[in-house]
């Protein structure tokens, strides 16, 4: 198995390093006063409570899984046990409001914990993870009475949250919803509908739960503009806070998941439960995104740590199991067989998960630093600037990280071979576990269409020509550098091909619609890849600087000078296969009728 150790070293190097959080945090009203030694600190318990209290739990939520029950759902043993070791060491509060009960200190601060225990066991993380989204958007469009009533269990950790969207028969496409609202004379709703595939709709870890639901008040528009977002507690509140009686909210089944076996998903039954309007009436998908978009870069972070897992299970393996002789020459004289390490397929699987684990890391921190700025700075422009740059980054993020996630995971099992493949190396799970973040929070292709249709081309390019701006400025930097010159051609080009194939559609588009919709998947790679190129770039070029300097732990830095290398001449090049395929158009999609598509049976 699997011995989870949280990355510290490469944290702290995107942190500091790299993205200069220290001054990052000083520029921003909410935290003038956190320190490095603040940040390292918490980093560190942060890592001991992951490794020591949530790590453990991993193998057992995978073999135990929850339990359905009529009364309820009970999750694999320790999971409760260690939610209420998590409460009570305040780990909820940290990235709350302090008006609220929280510490009042930085999203992204946050989210480097978040890391540390979704690697630990991704399934439990889920329970609080979904919470901070609930209480998000009942802080930004919730009542007075809502946020009184509901925020502060939800921000202890006393009650979970979850979000209820999809129903089962129209998945992504919000706008055939069912699930109706009927208003009450004491302002109240009463919701009768089914939602499907919801987090944590039931479970045993916490005393009550905030089900955030989207559902259509009688007489609404039909489609996704007569949506209206409820509230709907498991067990109502007194007018004091307090658990009363039971909702007609029931867990009618859980589903039987490929992976994360400990992270219940539900369907949940509404029958005339009461619920408590959030925001206006048909204005439900707008306060929901709120939640949404956070949820999207919390489960980006599942790429980050599935090719951690995949780094931390499949490197030392490598350097101790023997087999075959390096085709250079015996490089273990004294052993029967050399370790495979030292082949170059091993390696290029090796360099390939490392390459995507860091360069990935530091695109969620980069996304990150931009969520704090939109949410405190205090700076009218540089607020602006930030919520347009991660409207446009938010389904990179999801889309292009969960797709690397999946690639390292397979990559990590493969290293292992034979060994990977059985239960006891904890490979095959993490195959498993990730490959829903590629689904959940919206399918890789969804968040192509969004980032092509809606951000890119709605916006007619307003959004992505400030990013290729900055990118393109930094490419010429570079070139001031002779130790960078290497990766300033291939950066450019990379750049250009994102630039350009932005132009191919928008022409494309404007005699088929259907040329977006094939373009997309490929166009969101394409922007994926320029985007850590450029994060390796400026890696390197912060590690050279560092080398030059007399830094410490010099192999630290060579190696990341080494794997942004390998970036650059191993996998960047795919980015030109994915502006062919871009380029052929959708006729070679959509040029078969639907009936000439058929089983060979």
């Amino acid at each position: 198995m699997i011995a989870y150790q949280a990355p510290l070293k490469d944290l702290k190097f995107v942190l500091y390093d790299l993205l200069h959080y220290e001054q990052h945090y000083q520029n921003l009203s909410k935290s003038s006063a956190l320190t490095r030694d603040d940040m390292d600190a918490i980093m560190v318990e942060a890592a001991k409570f992951s490794q020591q209290v949530i790590a453990p739990l991993n193998r057992v939520g995978d073999e135990q899984g929850c339990q359905w029950h009529p009364d309820g759902v009970t999750t694999p043993d320790g999971f409760k046990e260690a939610y209420q070791q998590y409460v009570a060491n305040g780990w909820p509060l940290l990235a709350v409001p302090e008006a609220y009960g929280g510490q009042g200190l930085p999203e992204s601060l946050s989210m480097v914990v978040s890391e540390m225990i979704s690697a630990a066991c991704v399934s439990w993380s889920g329970y609080p993870g979904l919470t901070h989204g609930a209480i998000n958007t009942l802080m930004k469009h919730g009542t007075k009475w809502q946020q009184q009533t509901l925020l502060p269990k939800l921000v202890s950790g006393q009650w979970t949250g979850t979000m209820c969207l999809t129903e089962p028969h129209c998945g992504s496409d919000l706008g055939q919803l069912r699930t109706k609202a009927v208003a009450n004379s004491n302002g109240t709703y009463n919701i009768t509908g089914t939602k499907t595939f919801i987090s944590c709709g039931e479970h045993d870890v916490a005393e009550n739960i905030v089900h955030i639901v989207l559902a259509r008040i009688k007489d609404a528009p039909s489609g996704t503009a007569g949506l209206s977002l409820f509230a709907i507690p498991k067990i109502l509140p007194s007018q004091t806070g307090e658990l009363g009686q039971r909702n007609q909210v029931k867990c009618g089944s859980i589903e039987h998941k490929m992976g994360v076996h400990g992270f219940v998903t539900c369907e949940m039954n509404f029958d005339q439960a009461q619920g408590y309007l959030i925001g206006e009436p048909n204005k439900g998908l707008a306060c929901m995104f709120t939640f949404m978009n956070f949820a999207r870069i919390t489960t980006a972070m599942q790429g980050v740590i599935h090719a951690e897992i995949a780094y931390q299970g499949a490197l030392p393996y490598a350097k101790e199991r023997l087999s075959m002789r390096s085709l250079s020459g015996t490089k273990n004289p004294t052993g029967p067989a050399d370790p495979i390490i030292v082949h170059p397929d091993v390696r290029r699987m090796l360099m390939t998960i490392k390459a995507i684990a860091e360069g990935s890391r530091s695109l969620v921190y980069f996304a990150s630093q931009h969520l704090d700025i939109a949410e405190y700075s205090e700076n009218t422009k540089a607020k602006e600037g930030a919520e347009q740059l991660l409207s446009l980054i938010t389904p990179i993020c999801k889309g292009f990280l969960t797709e690397l996630g999946v690639e390292a995971a397979n990559l990590g099992l493969q290293v292992l071979g034979g060994h990977g493949y059985i239960r006891e190396s904890g490979m095959e799970q993490n195959v498993r576990d990730s490959r829903i973040s590629t689904i959940y929070e919206g399918t890789t292709g969804i968040q192509a269409l969004d980032l092509l249709g809606r951000k890119v081309l709605g916006s007619r390019t307003k959004l992505l020509q400030p990013l290729l701006k900055s990118l393109f400025d930094y490419a010429r930097s570079l070139q001031r550098h002779q130790s960078m010159c290497w990766c300033v051609a291939p950066l450019t080009e990379a750049l250009q091909i994102w630039q350009s194939c932005t132009a191919t559609v928008a022409e494309s588009a404007v005699g088929d619609a259907d040329e977006v919709g094939a373009a997309a998947h490929d166009y969101l790679m394409i922007s994926g890849y320029a985007m850590l190129a450029y994060l390796w770039a400026r890696m390197a070029s912060v590690a050279e600087q560092k080398m030059a300097d007399g830094c410490q732990d010099e192999s630290f830095y060579r190696a990341k000078i080494h794997t942004a290398q390998f970036y650059f001449k191993r996998i960047l090049p795919r980015i030109y296969t994915h502006n062919a395929a871009l380029k052929s158009g959708a006729s070679v999609l959509m040029g078969l009728d639907a009936d000439d598509l058929q089983l060979n049976s």
